[in-house]
């Protein structure tokens, strides 16, 4: 199976060409490139979020094998949701699926189904991928997005991402995929996206899952946040890092009505 491009045209350039030097521009200035188990990046249209995302990629190191979580935004599909067999198609190309990589997850764990519909119209993933594209040419990747909320559903696929990432032989990059506050000032937003960048820099999966929902921060990937903030913390990550912060209304003028935007580096 070949998933065609979902966003192509709307979120990011439809044209090749346009989008390698979109990217390339997204993603350069970093002075030194660091190694990282895993990352959070922003996923609205590059626009507004792309100098945010390739901030992050550009600052790493990054290995050939990657897991991407992100959130489902569509009624459709399982609550966790995998592909584990074909590619998916960008204007720079075909990024194939790491099916070894899947079916280790799958095996790890049983909440995990095969989905395609999940996977069909959701752009949370399908944006980072040209990032990757452009930045390591030749790797593979296993998408999951989630479409629930359920604490231990998230912390059970962290526990099982972190056995099977401890037991490969090479890197692999865990990336969560998500925004962070949605359509409120850009003074509110701020003041929200704080809070929840501040439980993940201190690694504090639970933390992050309690803030979000008592300040009502619509943070759309706070699960797949969740779920890497477990990983990492049974991996033995040590140390968050914020690499850059902005909204919407930095890129538009615009500060009645912002999205926030963070980039965040796992080491």
């Amino acid at each position: 199976m070949v998933r065609s491009p979902a966003v192509s045209g709307r979120f990011y350039p439809a044209d090749p060409r346009e989008l390698a030097r979109r990217v390339d521009d997204c993603t350069k200035g970093a002075a030194q490139k660091t190694s990282a188990l895993g990352c959070v990046v922003p996923h609205a249209g590059y626009a507004y979020s792309g100098h945010v995302a390739g901030a992050v990629y550009g600052a790493l190191n990054l290995p050939a094998r990657v897991i991407l979580l992100g959130p489902r935004h569509f009624p459709r599909g399982e609550p966790l949701a995998i592909l584990s067999e074909g590619s998916w198609r960008t204007p720079l190309g075909e990024a194939p699926v790491d099916g070894e990589l899947a079916a280790q997850l799958k095996a790890a764990c049983g909440l995990l189904r095969e989905d395609e519909v999940a996977h069909l119209s959701e752009h949370s993933l399908e944006v980072q991928l040209p990032f990757l594209q452009r930045l390591i040419r030749i790797f593979r990747f296993v998408p999951i997005v989630l479409g629930t909320d359920r604490y231990p559903a998230l912390e059970e696929l962290g526990r099982a991402v972190a056995r099977v990432v401890a037991g490969q032989s090479e890197p692999v990059l865990l990336v969560a995929s998500s925004d962070l506050n949605h359509y409120e000032n850009d003074e509110i937003t701020r003041v929200k996206d704080r809070k929840a960048i501040e439980k993940i820099l201190e690694l504090d999966a639970r933390g992050l899952y309690d803030t979000v929902r008592r300040e009502g921060i619509t943070m759309c990937g706070y699960g797949a946040t969740v779920v890497l903030l477990t990983a990492a913390r049974e991996l033995g990550v040590q140390r968050a890092e914020l690499v850059r912060y902005g909204t919407s209304g930095d890129v538009t003028g615009d500060r009645a009505e912002v999205v926030g935007y963070a980039g965040l580096i796992l080491r």
